[in-house]
């Protein structure tokens, strides 16, 4: 006996809110066909998006204008994605080879943005680069002396301290690529850090997650970045002693 999905008061509505499977039905006592086809579907599209690589020509051609240049692209000390997916240790370290790259650009400067393919490359190359079109004018605004971004293939969260370190930046935010869910494969994760270093731990950042269209909106995701940058300056630390008290949403502009 097969069964469309549960009908009932209010339910929905809530399908209309929520990407949450929710009273999907049932054909015996298994899933109903289309349900059950796509939460395979799910899957195989969260699978493809740890296992997709960076396109980094695409990614910077979506960076906005403004941005200092050049764009510096580096990999961390994962070869390939097999080895950044077995062995996370390696995502966190930079390749040898970057310290060319970095040093001839290291300086002075208030705050570096990574940009890190993570466990989902598709996230940073679709949101990356308009997160950063409105971003880019509010840390201007605030006095914001930016390094060149740099781009960081096979990158875990901790290789941007690394990254900032070599450039000389008081801060550092992170733009990478989370953990695809089954319902959600592009969500995008920002990490900010005051005096990032070798002992600087998760405990230390603050985060702003699940910044795509269908989770927090880029205008929303902006305001707290920005805020929450502003809160790192004034208090010249960052993690779990800075709190997000934005109000969010709230939008730059």
């Amino acid at each position: 006996m097969t069964e469309g999905p549960v009908s009932v008061p209010g339910l929905a509505g809530l399908r209309h809110l929520t990407a949450a499977r929710i009273g999907l039905g049932r054909a015996g006592a298994s899933l109903a066909t289309a349900p059950l086809m796509a939460f395979r579907l799910a899957h195989a599209r969260a699978r493809d998006a740890v296992h997709a690589a960076l396109d980094v020509p695409a990614l910077l051609a979506g960076l906005p204008p403004g941005l200092p240049q050049p764009v510096l692209v580096v990999d961390s000390q994962a070869t390939d994605r097999r080895a950044y997916l077995m062995r996370p240790d390696l995502g966190r370290l930079l390749d040898p080879a970057a310290a060319a790259v970095l040093a001839p650009h290291a300086g002075a400067c208030d705050l570096a943005v990574v940009l890190g393919d993570g466990l989902s490359a598709q996230a940073v190359q679709r949101h990356a680069g308009p997160l950063l079109a409105v971003l880019l004018p509010a840390l201007r605004a605030r006095g914001w002396a930016l390094a060149p971004p740099v781009v960081v293939r096979g990158a875990r969260v901790k290789v941007a301290d690394a990254v900032a370190q070599a450039l000389g930046a008081a801060a550092v935010l992170m733009l990478v690529g989370e953990r695809p869910g089954l319902s959600a494969p592009d969500s995008l994760g920002a990490y900010l850090t005051w005096a990032p270093g070798p002992a600087t731990t998760d405990a230390d950042r603050n985060c702003v997650s699940n910044i795509r269209p269908e989770g927090l909106p880029i205008a929303d995701a902006a305001f707290r970045i920005d805020h929450l940058l502003g809160q790192m300056r004034q208090l010249r630390r960052s993690g779990v002693s800075v709190k997000d008290d934005s109000q969010a949403p709230r939008r730059i502009g």
